[in-house]
């Protein structure tokens, strides 16, 4: 696996790393960003990937969510992919939803989408091969947050790779996306017609289908009243539900007044960061 390291900034006393690499998932150059903490430097350091939403690259979250400061203190590593495959020959559709920055990690099914829509591998494979092979992060504590689209990510990646992720959290997640039109809508695109397909992507459905299963730690979501998603798209009291059925301990935030901007999200941040570093801790 080789990666190129594209650019580096002193940050906060660590450095923060511009990358890329050839991904065998999605057949193209994938890009990322790597916050290494000034603790590396005394051995491996937990590692937390963040998933970003709808239009994002990787540069959202890296120059407008504050985490870096945190993450610094807390001795934490900070990986942020991009949302999807880019450039020539890679489908994509002309709405924001569907297409380029939209790839919903999963692993579509459906042309023209198949193949180099295989965001779910992407992360849970071909990202940790090349972070692992070029950054001091412990594989063994690993944890996974997001946005919106990325939320969605991170809560049915830590429910289907319990052997990568151990913490959970996430900002205005898309909880139920098999019940809501931006999940619907992408679902149908990438993996066909069928409900039961979906709720293998569904972060309500898994956890309806985990119920009785062994005690996981507690998942942190926030969620601002003022998210003008909220009502259509995101639906949290859905996953709150979902998780008192399957006795899975939730601490779900409600905020009056925040947005779904990276305001919100810089607002929490550290909040996320001490709830992961504390579970990888131990």
């Amino acid at each position: 696996m080789t990666v190129t390291r594209t650019a580096e900034h002193r940050c906060f006393g660590g450095t923060l790393t511009y990358a890329e690499h050839a991904a065998e998932a999605t057949g193209t150059t994938m890009r990322f960003t790597v916050f290494t903490p000034p603790a590396a430097a005394a051995g491996p350091v937990p590692v937390l990937t963040w998933l970003s939403g709808l239009t994002c690259t990787a540069e959202n979250f890296t120059t407008k969510a504050g985490a870096y400061g945190p993450a610094a203190e807390m001795g934490v590593m900070v990986v942020a992919p991009d949302t999807s495959p880019r450039g020539d020959g890679v489908p994509d559709d002309d709405a924001y939803d569907l297409g380029q920055g939209a790839g919903f990690y999963v692993d579509a099914t459906q042309a023209p989408w198949a193949g180099p829509f295989t965001m779910e591998t992407y992360v849970t494979r071909d990202l940790q091969r090349a972070v692992f092979a070029e950054f001091p992060g412990d594989p063994a504590r690993q944890g996974v947050f997001g946005h919106s689209m990325g939320g969605h990510g991170a809560l049915t990646l830590w429910q289907k790779r319990p052997d990568l992720f151990t913490s959970a959290s996430a900002f205005a997640p898309i909880v139920a996306p098999a019940q809501v039109p931006w999940g619907r809508k992408a679902f149908a695109a990438y993996l066909g017609d069928d409900p039961a397909v979906w709720n293998r992507h569904d972060a309500c459905a898994l956890m309806a289908a985990a119920a009785g299963g062994p005690a996981r730690p507690a998942i942190l979501v926030d969620q601002g009243l003022g998210d003008g998603f909220l009502d259509e798209q995101l639906r949290p009291e859905l996953f709150e539900a979902a998780c008192a059925a399957a006795g899975q301990a939730l601490s779900l935030r409600r905020h009056d007044g925040y947005d779904h901007s990276y305001f919100f999200m810089a607002t929490f941040m550290a909040d996320h960061i001490r709830h992961h570093a504390a579970i990888l801790a131990g």
